[in-house]
């Protein structure tokens, strides 16, 4: 899974958002890392809803305009939860090699946590961050 599909995913699951609440959010949550593109964005729900895994919540006119609400399917969240413990796996075997290296203890920092499972009512939470 690409990161911009990852970080899409991951924003979906605390609820319905529009598309530029959803860059918006995801540049949050990513702490700016993930910046994503409004016409990437759509392609990219539109595959993710081909795919099963997004679906139109709603949709409002504001402003004269069409403002469409996506929402995470159960589907979804099932891809999102396998690939939030695919990358904790990947981490924790790079974590792992970094402590056979002098001068590195147990664990890395590699930045804040974010809970991933209890938002997805999936098991225990799958976080990047220290150990």
């Amino acid at each position: 899974m690409r990161e911009p599909t990852f970080w899409a995913l991951t924003v979906l699951a605390s609820g319905p958002h529009h598309g530029y609440g959803l860059i918006r959010e995801a540049a949050r949550l990513s702490e700016g890392r993930v910046t994503l593109q409004p016409g990437t964005l759509y392609a990219a729900l539109d595959r993710l809803g081909a795919e099963g895994l997004v679906a139109l919540d709603r949709e409002e006119i504001v402003d004269g305009r069409a403002r469409r609400y996506y929402r995470l399917t159960d589907a979804g969240a099932k891809a999102l939860d396998v690939e939030a413990a695919r990358l904790r796996a990947s981490a924790d075997a790079a974590r792992a090699q970094l402590a056979t290296r002098k001068g590195f203890g147990p664990a890395v920092a590699m930045g804040p946590a974010v809970a991933m499972g209890p938002a997805l009512g999936m098991g225990p939470a799958l976080a990047w961050g220290p150990a």
